[in-house]
C-alpha cells in the first residue's frame, strides 16, 4: 500500500490524471474484474520486489518526463496586422514597446541596473594562456569607470553626445570600462577596427573629428600618429592605452603634439578628484556604429541610448565575447547582459583558442554566427568516421528532433548522454541558449544542433540601423525556414519591388521597419540618410522578406546586390550563394554576373574539413590544393552544386555555368569578409579579376 500512496501522490504531485493516466494504465495488463479481490492478491517476494522497480520506474518517468515549453503566444499567430505590415502579437495594441524595464531608459541606466542587482558579484572575466578566468565585479567596474570618465573630462573631453571618443582594441573588460566611462558622462562612443583600412580610418575618425582615441596596443596608437604625421587626422590630440609602450613612441608623438598616456594613468590622475556623473537621456547619442560597408566609404549609424533594448537573461548567465564590439549585434548582447548583473567573459583574442576559452568559461549564452556554427556542424560529422556510429548519430538527432517539434528542448535525455555527451561538453557543458544572426542558416544546420546541443538556439534578424534586431524567433518554435516574428520594439511592413515581382499585396516586399530601435541617421551624411528612411520614419533595409502563414518572417532575396545578364534577368546573387553553401564540398562560395555576360561564375572555396574524403570517395586523390588545381574535381564540385540548385528551385539562369576553386578561406584577415563575415564583394571581384575573365573567355560548360 505504501508504493500505491508514493505513486499517487506523484501522479497527484506532476499533474498525472485524466485521460493521460488512462493512457499509462491502458499499458499494463489488466485481471479479469471477477477475480481481483484482496483475499485473492496473494504476491510472492519477487512479485513485491518486481512491482516496487515498476512502481520506482513509474515514479521517476513521471518526475523526470520531458514537457514541451510553454509558449508566450499562439505558435500560429505569431504576429498581427496585414498582408503587409505586422506587429508582434505579444503586443496589446499597435503601441510599441520602448523599454523593457521602466528604470532602464539609457545603457547607462541598463549597467545601473545590474550593479543594483549584482554589486560585489562578477561582471568581466579575462584569462591568460592556460589560466582559469579572473573576474571583475560589478562594483568595480563602475568604480573604473567613473574615474576614467573623469580623466576624460579632465584631457578636453565634453559631457555631451557630441563628444565623440574613439575605441581602437579587441574585445577585452577596458572597451567596456571605457565605454561606461564615456555613457557616465553622457559622451558617445566611436568604435573603430583594423579591417576598415586606412582610407576608412582616416575618413571615420575626420568625420567625426575625433581628437581622443584609446587604444589596447603601441601598434594601433603608431599606426594613429603616422597618419597625423602626414597630416591627414588633424584633430587627433590624446592617444590613451591599454597595454604598456615604449619610450620611443612617446617621443615620435611629442613632435606631432599629441599625448600619449597609459589607462592607469589617465584614471591615477583623477582618482582624488572625480566629477558628479552627468548621465545620458535617451535622446542622446550612445554610439556611432560605422557599419564595415561591402562598398563604398563606411556609413556611421547613429545609435541612440533609447534604441537600445533588453532580452531576458538571467543573473547566473555567462556569455562568451568574441564577436566584434565595433558592431551592434555583440553591444547589444552585452548591455543585455549587463542589465540583468550577469556575466560576461572575454575570449582570449585569438580565434584560434576560441574553443578552449570556451571550455574554461561555460558559457549559459553564446551569441554567435552561421559560419561558425556551420564549422561546428561539419566538425561533427566529420569526427564520425564508423558506418555504425554515423547510423546511430543520425538516428539520435531524429530522436532528439522528434522531441524538438513537440516543443521539447532538453539535454538530460538517455541520447545526450550516450551520444551526445562529449558534443556538449567541448562547449563547456552548460548551454542554455545560443542567438545566430548577421546571415541565413541553412535549416539542416540549424535543426541538427538544436538537436545535439540539446540547448534554445534563436534566430535573429536586422541590422546595425535598427539596433541590431528586428525579428526574432519565438520561445516554443523550433521550426527552421524563418528568423521569427517582429520584437515588440519593431514594426515590419513589406514594400513592393516591381523590377524583381514582389508585391506586398502577394506578402513579399522590401523589409522596412519603423519604431524606436530605428536609428537617427548617419552621422553628417544627409544623402544617405534619406536613402534608408523615409519621411514616414520607415527604415528600408535592402532585403526582400515574405510573411509565412504562422506570422513570421522569412528572408528569401536581396535588394541592394542585383544585376541584370545580358538577356535582360535580374540575378540575386545572394540567394544563389545561400543555396549553394547547402553542398557538402563547399565552405563558400561567390557568384558573380555582368550585364554584359548572359551566364553566371563562381569562386568556390571547398570546406577543407569534408573536401578530401569527398573527392576520394569520387576517386580522387591528392592535397587540399591539388585538388582544387584538378579540372575533374571542378567539374564534379559543379554537378553537386547544380544538383542542389535544381533541388532548391533554381532557374536555369540563376545556375553557375562555371566555377574555380580556391583553396584559401575568405577571412577577414585577408580583406575578403568584413567584420560581420558579409563577403566584400567588389574587393573579391578584384582579387579573382584574372580568374573570373578567364572563365567568361571560355565557352560555359
Amino acid at each position: 500500500m505504501f508504493i500505491v500512496v508514493v505513486l499517487l501522490a506523484f501522479f497527484t504531485s506532476s499533474g498525472f490524471k485524466g485521460s493521460e493516466s488512462e493512457d499509462f494504465w491502458s499499458l499494463l495488463p489488466s485481471p479479469p474484474l471477477s477475480s481481483f479481490s484482496l483475499s485473492s492478491l496473494s504476491l510472492s517476494p519477487s512479485s513485491l520486489l518486481g512491482l516496487g522497480a515498476l512502481a520506482s520506474l513509474t515514479a521517476y518517468w513521471l518526475v523526470t518526463r520531458p514537457r514541451p515549453m510553454r509558449p508566450p503566444c499562439d505558435l500560429q499567430a505569431q504576429s498581427v496586422g496585414d498582408p503587409s505590415c505586422r506587429r508582434s502579437a505579444l503586443l496589446q495594441d499597435d503601441s510599441l514597446l520602448e523599454f523593457y524595464y521602466d528604470d532602464t531608459r539609457t545603457a547607462y541606466d541598463m549597467f545601473q541596473r545590474g550593479l543594483r542587482i549584482a554589486g560585489n558579484g562578477p561582471c568581466l572575466g579575462f584569462r591568460k594562456p592556460g589560466q582559469p578566468y579572473q573576474w571583475i565585479s560589478y562594483t568595480e567596474v563602475a568604480q573604473q569607470a567613473h574615474i576614467l570618465g573623469s580623466g576624460l573630462l579632465a584631457k578636453g573631453c565634453q559631457p555631451n553626445s557630441q563628444q565623440f571618443v574613439g575605441i581602437f582594441a579587441q574585445n577585452r573588460p577596458e572597451w567596456i570600462i571605457s565605454e561606461l566611462a564615456c555613457y557616465t558622462y553622457s559622451m558617445a562612443v566611436v568604435p573603430l577596427y583594423d579591417t576598415l583600412g586606412l582610407e576608412a580610418m582616416v575618413h571615420i575618425l575626420n568625420l567625426a573629428e575625433i581628437s581622443l582615441v584609446i587604444c589596447d596596443r603601441e601598434e594601433k596608437a603608431a599606426s594613429l600618429l603616422e597618419n597625423k604625421e602626414k597630416g591627414m587626422i588633424p584633430n587627433i590630440s590624446c592617444l590613451v592605452l591599454f597595454d604598456d609602450f615604449s619610450e620611443a613612441l612617446v617621443e615620435r608623438a611629442e613632435k606631432c603634439e599629441v599625448d600619449v598616456l597609459k589607462l592607469e594613468q589617465l584614471m591615477v590622475s583623477r582618482a582624488e578628484a572625480l566629477n558628479n556623473h552627468n548621465p545620458p537621456q535617451p535622446q542622446d547619442l550612445a554610439v556611432v556604429c560605422f557599419t564595415s560597408g561591402t562598398t563604398g566609404k563606411p556609413k556611421g549609424a547613429m545609435i541612440t541610448h533609447g534604441n537600445i533594448g533588453s532580452f531576458v537573461i538571467r543573473q547566473e548567465d555567462v556569455s562568451i565575447s568574441y564577436l566584434p564590439l565595433a558592431h551592434m549585434f555583440e553591444r547589444m548582447i552585452q548591455v543585455s547582459m549587463f542589465c540583468h548583473g550577469a556575466r560576461v567573459g572575454f575570449y582570449q583574442g585569438d580565434i584560434s583558442l576560441l574553443m578552449d576559452d570556451i571550455k574554461t568559461l561555460k558559457p549559459t549564452f553564446f551569441p554567435v554566427v552561421p559560419r561558425l556554427l556551420n564549422r561546428i556542424y561539419d566538425k561533427i560529422l566529420g569526427s564520425v568516421t564508423s558506418p555504425f556510429r554515423r547510423a546511430l548519430l543520425h538516428y539520435a538527432v531524429r530522436r532528439k528532433q522528434a522531441e524538438l517539434s513537440s516543443g521539447v528542448v532538453r539535454n538530460n535525455s538517455l541520447w545526450d548522454k550516450l551520444v551526445f555527451n562529449r558534443i556538449q561538453s567541448n562547449l563547456g557543458g552548460n548551454l542554455r541558449f545560443a542567438l545566430t544572426a548577421s546571415a541565413p542558416i541553412s535549416t539542416t544546420v540549424l535543426s541538427f544542433l538544436r538537436a545535439t546541443l540539446g540547448c534554445l538556439i534563436f534566430e535573429g534578424y536586422g541590422q546595425t540601423e535598427c539596433t541590431a534586431g528586428c525579428t526574432f524567433s519565438m520561445p516554443g518554435d523550433w521550426s527552421t525556414g524563418h528568423v521569427g516574428a517582429p520584437l515588440p520594439c519593431a514594426m515590419v511592413k513589406l514594400v513592393d519591388i516591381p523590377d524583381m515581382n514582389y508585391y506586398a499585396k502577394n506578402g513579399e516586399g522590401e523589409i522596412c521597419i519603423r519604431g524606436p530601435s530605428v536609428f537617427r541617421g548617419y552621422l553628417r551624411d544627409p544623402e544617405r540618410t534619406a536613402e534608408a528612411l523615409d519621411s514616414d520614419g520607415w527604415l528600408h533595409s535592402g532585403d526582400v522578406g515574405q510573411w509565412l502563414p504562422n506570422g513570421t518572417l522569412r528572408i528569401i532575396d536581396r535588394k541592394k546586390h542585383i544585376f541584370k545578364l545580358s538577356q535582360g534577368e535580374y540575378i540575386a546573387p545572394e540567394k544563389i550563394e545561400n543555396v549553394y553553401m547547402r553542398c557538402v564540398p563547399v565552405l563558400q562560395v561567390f557568384v558573380h554576373g555582368d550585364s554584359l555576360q548572359s551566364y553566371l561564375i563562381g569562386i568556390v572555396v571547398p570546406d577543407p574539413e569534408v573536401f578530401v574524403d569527398w573527392a576520394k570517395d569520387r576517386g580522387f586523390v591528392g592535397s587540399h590544393e591539388e585538388l582544387c588545381q584538378n579540372p575533374d574535381v571542378k567539374n564534379a564540385v559543379l554537378e553537386d552544386m547544380k544538383a542542389v540548385g535544381k533541388e532548391a528551385g533554381l532557374k536555369s539562369f540563376e545556375q553557375v555555368k562555371d566555377l574555380y576553386l580556391h583553396p584559401e578561406t575568405f577571412t577577414v584577415a585577408n580583406g575578403l569578409l568584413t567584420p560581420t563575415l558579409k563577403s566584400k564583394r567588389t574587393d573579391i571581384r578584384r582579387v579573382f579579376q584574372e580568374q573570373i575573365s578567364s572563365m567568361y573567355s571560355k565557352t560555359p560548360i
